[in-house]
C-alpha cells in the first residue's frame, strides 16, 4: 500500500492545476468504479440466492400438489412410483434435488438412489405440522438452500413431506456468469470518465493558462489588490449588456449601489449617453462623458480578444479639472467638422453664383446669423479681378429676410476704403470687429444702415477677403445677432479657412466661365450666323451643343455653300469631343470645306482632301506630347443642282440623310459609307439621285439618334416617321423632330439641317451648242442678246455679249468639242461655257507685244465672279453678273 501511494503521489502533486485536477479525477473515478463493481457482484450473489430460495419453494409446492402424489404415498412401495417422477421434475425445474419423505423424515426419493430409505438431514418439524421450512444447510451435496412443504389430504392430515433445494455452488456459477458483463461495463465507464476528465482538464488548462496553484493564488491576490486599489474605475460588462464586475473607484465615480452586479447601466441611473456606450459595447478611446457632475474620460475594449469571455471592459478617469481644456478641444473638433462639411457641400458646380450661395447657405446658422458674399462684376464675367477697390455685386445673402437692414442680393455696392469690406479687399487681410456698437468705421458709406444694424441687434462681424492663387476675388462678411457669443480670434481663423475653401471653387468656376465664354465665342464665330441667299433650296436648321444647359460648346457644324451654276452644297459634320479643341477643329474643317467648295470639287474628292487635312492635324498635334488629343470627325457633303434636280452625295463615317418625297414617303438614302476622317487610305464613294421638286432632304448628326438608353435603329425609324408626317415645310419638320427626338440632357452635340428642293424655271435658262469653228460664235452672241432682251436684262447685253464671245471663242480655238453655252437667270446672271477639254484657262496680264491673253482678263474685270469647274466630260468656265435693281 505504501508503494502504491508512493507511486501515486507525483501524479497528485503535479505542478499545474489542470494536471492535478486530472490526476484526482482519475483516482476518484477508478475507486468509484471498483466499489461499484464489488457492490454489483455482491448484489448479484444476493439476488441469485434469493431467487434460488424462491425457486426451491415453488418447485417443492408444485411437486407436493401434483396429481397422484397422495396415492403414491399410500402405495406399498412409494419409491418405485415417486423416484422417476421426482427426477424428471428436478431436471425440468433445474434444481439440485427433490426429496419425498415420510412425516418422520424417511426418504422415498433422492438423486442418489443409494440414499433412499435414509433420514433426511435438515429441519422438518414445522413442515410435519403443516407449515413451510426455508433454510440453508450443509448437506451431502454441499451447502444448499432448500424448502420443505407438507403433502396433506383433504382432512388436513400430513401424509408426507417434499423438499427441494439448490446448492450454493450452482448459485455462485450464476453470479459468476454475470461478472464479465459487470467488468466490461466498469471498463467502459472508466474509459468514458477518462475522456470526460481529459476534456475538463484541457478546458481548465486553457482557462488557467497552465498556471500553478501558487501562481493562481498570487494572481488573484494581485488582481483583487489592483482592481480595488487603483484610482481608475473599471466596469466589466457581460455579452447580454449586464454589469459583471465593478471596482470601488467605478462605484464612486458613477455613484453605483452595492448590488450593481447583474443589472444594466440604464437600471443603475447612469447618464443616458454613457449608459448607451456601455450597453452597445462599441470600442472607445478617451471619450468624454458627464456623469454625476463629473467629466469622465471613458475607454472601452472587447474582453474576448485574447480568448477571454465574451463581453467588454470599460475604464473611467476623472478629468473634471481638465474641463476647460476639453471645452476648447470640443470647439476645435466642431471647427474641424465644420470645415470638413464645407469641403463636401461647397463647390459642387463650376458656377460662381451657385458656389457663393452654397457658402452663404452653409455658414448660416452653423457659424453666423447673417452672411453676405460680394464679388466684382469682372469676376462674375470670368475676368481677372481688378486691383483697386471696385463696386461689388452682392451675389448671395444668407440668413436675411425682408425687413432686415442688409443690402439685398443683386445690389451693386460701393464700399469705402475705410470700411471693413474695403479694408479686407485692398489689404487681403481679415477684419474682426467684436463690438460693433463701439466702432463706427464699419458703418461707412451708409451711416443710416449701419445704425439700423446696431439697433437690429448685430453685435459682432468678420470681413474676410476671398483669396485664391494670389488674387482677391471678393469679400465675405459674417454677422452675429441672435447668438450671444461674439466673434473672437478663433472664429476669425475659422472664417478664413471657410472662405479659403470656397475661394478655390469660385476661382475654378471663374476660370471655367472664362474658358467657356472663349469656347462659345469661338464656336459662334465659326458657325454660320445667317444662311446665304439662294433659290435652289428652302433651308431650316437647328443646333444644340451637349452642354447647352451649362453653356457648353461642341464640335458639330452645318453649312450651306452656294456653288456656281445656281447649285448649292449642304454640309453636316461632327468633331468628336467638346470644348475649345473641338470648336477650333470644327472651325478649321468648316473653313477647309468652304475653300474646297470654292474650287468646285466633287463630293468624293472634297472628303478625300478633308481626310488628309484631319490626318495632318493629328500629325502636327502629336508633336505636343503623348497626351495631345486625337482628332475624330465625320462629314456628309451633298451637292444639289436645281437646273436638273440632281443630287450628288458622299459621306465619311456619317449617318446617311433622309429624303422625304412630295407624296410623304421618308427613306434613308442608299449610299455607300466611308470611314471617318483622318483614317486615310480608303476611298470615299459617291451616290447620285434625282429629287422631284418639293422634296425634303434631312441631314443630321449622330447625337440625334444615338444614345445609351435607346436603340439607334428605332430612333432612326422614328425620325423617318416624324419627317413623313411633317410634310415638306423645313421649319415645321425641324420643330417636330426637335420636340420628339431631342434628349432632355443630350450627351452629344445635335445638329439638324432640313432643305426643300426647288427647280429652275425653264423660262430662266437658255442654252446653245456651238459649232467647232470661229464663225459660229457670232450667232451665239446674237442669240444671247435676244434672250436678255426677252428677260428684260438688255442693260447687261453688251457685257454679256462680250463675255460669251470671249469664252466661246477660246473654247472653239483652244479646247475640244462639244462646246455649249448656257445662260441662267437666278439671283445673278450666270453664263456657262462648257467644252470637252480638261485644260483650265489661267488669268494673266498680257504684255504690249502679246497677241493673246487679254480676253480672259477682260472677262475677269467685267464679271463679278468667274471660275472653272471640271465635269466627267471636260470643264465649265462660268461667270456671274449682278442683276440690275429697279428698272433699267
Amino acid at each position: 500500500m505504501a508503494g502504491f501511494l508512493g507511486r501515486l503521489r507525483p501524479v497528485v502533486t503535479a505542478r499545474t492545476v489542470a494536471h492535478q485536477v486530472f490526476a484526482l479525477h482519475v483516482v476518484i473515478v477508478l475507486l468509484l468504479i471498483l466499489a461499484a463493481a464489488a457492490a454489483l457482484v455482491l448484489q448479484a450473489r444476493a439476488d441469485s440466492e434469493r431467487a434460488a430460495r424462491d425457486r426451491a419453494l415453488a418447485v417443492a409446492w408444485a411437486f407436493a400438489r401434483a396429481p397422484g402424489i397422495e396415492e403414491a404415498l399410500g402405495a406399498p412401495d412409494p419409491s418405485a412410483v415417486l423416484q422417476a417422477r421426482a427426477e424428471g421434475a428436478r431436471r425440468a425445474a433445474r434444481v439440485d434435488f427433490i426429496v419425498v419423505m415420510t412425516p418422520q423424515g424417511i426418504r422415498h426419493t433422492h438423486p442418489d438412489p443409494a440414499r433412499i430409505g435414509g433420514r433426511y438431514v435438515g429441519t422438518i418439524a414445522p413442515a410435519a405440522s403443516g407449515g413451510t421450512v426455508r433454510e440453508t444447510v450443509n448437506g451431502r451435496l454441499g451447502p444448499s438452500t432448500r424448502a420443505v412443504v407438507p403433502v396433506a389430504d383433504d382432512d388436513g392430515d400430513v401424509l408426507g413431506l417434499v423438499a427441494a433445494g439448490i446448492t450454493l455452488h450452482s448459485v455462485g456459477d450464476t453470479a459468476d456468469g454475470r461478472l464479465p458483463l459487470l467488468l466490461g461495463a466498469a471498463a467502459g465507464a472508466l474509459l468514458l470518465s477518462l475522456a470526460g476528465t481529459v476534456l475538463v482538464s484541457r478546458r481548465l488548462r486553457r482557462l488557467t493558462h497552465g498556471l500553478e496553484p501558487a501562481e493562481m493564488t498570487r494572481m488573484y491576490e494581485h488582481h483583487d489588490a489592483v482592481l480595488h486599489a487603483v484610482r481608475e474605475g473599471v466596469v466589466i460588462m457581460a455579452a447580454d449588456g449586464r454589469v459583471t464586475l465593478v471596482n470601488d473607484e467605478a462605484r464612486r465615480l458613477l455613484d453605483l449601489p452595492a448590488d450593481a452586479e447583474g443589472r444594466t447601466p440604464a437600471d443603475l441611473g447612469v447618464d443616458p449617453d454613457l449608459a448607451r456606450l456601455l450597453a452597445e459595447g462599441r470600442p472607445a478611446t478617451d471619450e468624454v462623458h458627464v456623469a454625476r457632475g463629473r467629466l469622465l474620460a471613458v475607454s472601452q475594449r472587447p474582453a474576448d480578444r485574447a480568448g477571454g469571455p465574451s463581453g467588454w471592459v470599460a475604464t473611467f478617469r476623472d478629468t473634471t479639472e481638465l474641463g476647460a481644456l476639453a471645452g476648447r478641444a470640443d470647439t476645435a473638433r466642431q471647427h474641424l467638422k465644420l470645415l470638413y462639411d464645407a469641403g463636401l457641400r461647397i463647390g459642387g458646380r463650376l458656377d460662381v453664383l451657385h458656389t457663393a450661395r452654397e457658402l452663404a447657405g452653409f455658414a448660416v446658422p452653423r457659424f453666423a446669423d447673417f452672411v453676405a458674399v460680394d464679388l466684382p462684376e469682372a469676376v462674375l464675367r470670368g475676368e481677372e479681378p481688378p486691383g483697386d477697390l471696385p463696386p461689388m455685386r452682392r451675389v448671395a445673402v444668407g440668413g436675411a429676410w425682408d425687413g432686415t437692414p442688409f443690402h439685398p442680393a443683386g445690389e451693386l455696392i460701393t464700399f469705402s476704403p475705410t470700411s471693413p469690406q474695403g479694408f479686407a479687399y485692398r489689404s487681403g487681410d481679415s477684419f474682426l470687429e467684436p463690438d460693433m456698437a463701439a466702432y463706427a468705421g464699419w458703418r461707412e458709406p451708409d451711416l443710416v444702415r449701419g445704425r439700423r444694424l446696431v439697433e437690429f441687434g448685430v453685435h459682432s462681424m468678420i470681413a474676410v477677403p476671398m483669396r485664391a492663387r494670389g488674387a482677391v476675388l471678393g469679400v465675405v462678411t459674417f454677422w452675429r445677432s441672435r447668438r450671444p457669443e461674439r466673434f473672437g480670434y478663433e472664429d476669425e481663423s475659422l472664417a478664413e479657412e471657410l472662405v479659403a475653401r470656397a475661394a478655390v471653387s469660385v476661382d475654378n468656376a471663374r476660370r471655367y466661365a472664362r474658358e467657356h465664354a472663349m469656347a462659345v465665342t469661338l464656336q459662334r464665330s465659326l458657325l454660320p450666323r445667317a444662311l446665304p441667299e439662294q433659290n435652289a433650296l428652302d433651308v431650316a436648321h437647328r443646333y444644340l451643343p451637349a452642354g447647352a444647359g451649362r453653356g457648353g460648346a461642341g464640335g458639330d457644324w452645318y453649312d450651306v455653300v452656294p456653288l456656281p451654276g445656281a447649285r448649292v452644297a449642304l454640309v453636316v459634320g461632327d468633331v468628336v469631343g467638346h470644348g475649345l479643341h473641338a470648336a477650333a477643329t470644327m472651325g478649321r474643317l468648316r473653313t477647309a470645306v468652304h475653300n474646297f467648295a470654292a474650287l468646285d470639287l466633287a463630293p468624293d474628292e472634297l472628303l478625300w482632301r478633308l481626310d488628309e487635312l484631319v490626318a495632318r492635324i493629328d500629325q502636327d498635334e502629336g508633336t505636343d506630347g503623348p497626351t495631345a488629343p486625337v482628332t475624330g470627325a465625320t462629314c456628309l457633303y451633298v451637292v444639289y443642282d436645281p437646273s436638273t434636280g440632281g443630287c450628288t452625295l458622299a459621306r465619311a463615317g456619317h449617318p446617311p440623310p433622309v429624303v422625304v418625297t412630295p407624296d410623304g414617303r421618308a427613306d434613308l438614302v442608299d449610299m455607300p459609307g466611308g470611314p471617318p476622317l483622318g483614317l486615310g487610305g480608303l476611298p470615299v464613294e459617291t451616290a447620285s439621285l434625282r429629287l422631284p421638286p418639293g422634296s425634303c432632304l434631312a441631314l443630321y448628326t449622330d447625337g440625334l439618334v444615338d444614345g445609351r438608353d435607346h436603340d439607334t435603329g428605332e430612333r432612326t425609324a422614328l425620325l423617318r416617321r416624324i419627317l413623313a408626317r411633317s410634310g415638306t415645310d423645313p421649319a415645321a419638320a425641324c420643330e417636330a423632330v426637335w420636340e420628339a427626338l431631342l434628349p432632355e440632357h443630350p450627351r452629344d452635340d445635335v445638329a439638324l439641317l432640313v432643305a426643300r428642293t426647288r427647280t429652275l424655271d425653264a423660262r430662266h435658262t437658255a442654252g446653245w451648242d456651238v459649232a467647232p469653228e470661229p464663225a459660229a460664235v457670232s450667232g451665239v452672241r446674237a442669240a444671247v442678246v435676244r434672250t436678255l432682251d426677252d428677260w428684260g436684262l438688255s442693260v447687261l447685253a453688251p457685257v454679256t455679249e462680250l463675255i460669251v464671245g470671249e469664252l466661246a471663242a477660246n473654247a472653239v480655238r483652244h479646247a475640244a468639242p462639244p462646246v455649249r453655252v448656257r445662260l441662267i437667270r437666278d439671283r445673278a446672271l450666270i453664263c456657262e461655257v462648257s467644252d470637252g477639254s480638261s485644260t483650265s484657262p489661267h488669268l494673266r496680264r498680257a504684255a504690249s507685244t502679246d497677241e493673246g491673253g487679254r480676253g480672259l482678263f477682260m472677262v475677269a474685270r467685267l464679271a463679278d465672279r468667274w471660275g472653272t469647274r471640271y465635269t466627267p466630260q471636260g470643264k465649265v468656265v462660268w461667270t456671274e453678273q449682278s442683276l440690275p435693281r429697279g428698272p433699267a
